[in-house]
This record gives C-alpha cells, sequence and structure tokens, in this order.
C-alpha cells in the first residue's frame, strides 16, 4: 500500500513560469501594478492555477544574492497564493536591491496581483 505525500503548502514545478516563450507572451501582454518593492507582470494562462516567474538583474548583487530575493519572493508567493486570482501567470520582478521582510511581500504581492486582474478583467469586458 503506497501512501501519497502530498505538501499542501508545497510549489510544485506544475506553478513555475520557465519557458521563455511564456515570459514573452507575459511581458507583450503589457499588464503590470507595482509599489515600492514590487513590479507584477500578469497575464491570463487559461489553466486552473498561476504559475509564477521570478525576473532578478545582475544589478541586485552577485548569485548569492539575486538568489536570496528570488527564494523570498517564492516563499511570498507560496504562502499568499490562496488569496491570489487563479488563472494567471505572473511574473515578479524586485524594485530595489534592498531586501523586504516576508511580511512586507506578503501584504503587497496580494495586492498587486488583483490590480492587475483587475486591470485584465476590465479589458476583456471592453473587447
Amino acid at each position: 500500500m503506497s501512501v501519497s505525500h502530498r505538501k499542501p503548502n508545497a510549489f510544485p514545478k506544475a506553478q513555475h513560469l520557465r519557458r521563455p516563450a511564456d515570459f514573452r507572451r507575459v511581458y507583450e501582454r503589457r499588464r503590470s501594478a507595482s509599489d515600492g518593492w514590487l513590479l507584477v507582470y500578469a497575464c491570463e494562462n487559461g489553466l486552473p492555477h498561476s504559475r509564477l516567474g521570478l525576473s532578478v538583474s545582475r544589478k541586485f548583487g552577485k548569485a548569492t544574492e539575486r538568489n536570496r530575493l528570488r527564494r523570498l519572493y517564492r516563499e511570498a508567493f507560496r504562502l499568499t497564493r490562496r488569496e491570489l486570482p487563479a488563472g494567471l501567470d505572473i511574473i515578479l520582478i524586485p524594485r530595489t536591491s534592498d531586501q523586504p521582510s516576508l511580511e512586507d511581500l506578503q501584504r503587497s504581492l496580494p495586492r498587486l496581483v488583483k490590480q492587475v486582474a483587475r486591470k485584465l478583467t476590465s479589458e476583456a469586458r471592453r473587447t
């Protein structure tokens, strides 16, 4: 008898945005929202869940510093994804090399993603 060890708060590969074509599609949609910590791009993905992509440029420091930012932003997404609208491809871009607290990101991320989702739905209604 095999027991499934599903982790309810895991971040499976199906929720990662990896292919360059997917990133390009989100950027070409040109729907974004931002605050002092974060710039969020998003577009619909036609899936029952949202996917996350991270774009952290070299201006944020060495690889270890960029990876720390990625882990922090990924964790904020993982902890708040139930508050986020489903069916979006989301790209997060840090605005400053200062490292925000996880709590700051947990407040900021849902608000910004909901702003972008509103822009996408209002645009869909107009067409």
